[in-house]
């Protein structure tokens, strides 16, 4: 089985919620600004508890910041 990944939508959320920087979200989720800047940039993928904090910071459900999108079946 191929490997998956997994997108967001944090640079939308933080845009709609009065533009939030980087830092913000970073202080308020209590990682660096370069780990929101790779996760923006889909180099990074969060841990589930960074995750679920991400999402709670914005008010919404995880899938609505997270999509996880599965690699190649099984020949």
């Amino acid at each position: 089985m191929g490997k998956g990944k997994i997108s967001n939508n944090i640079r939308k959320l933080r845009f709609f919620r009065d533009e939030m920087t980087q830092q913000e979200l970073a202080d308020k989720v209590g990682v660096t600004r370069q780990t929101i800047i790779s996760m923006e940039q889909d180099k990074y993928s969060p841990s589930l508890e960074l995750a679920f904090r991400i999402a709670h910071v914005f008010g919404v459900p995880l899938e609505e910041v997270f999509a996880y999108h599965p690699g190649d079946s099984p020949a």
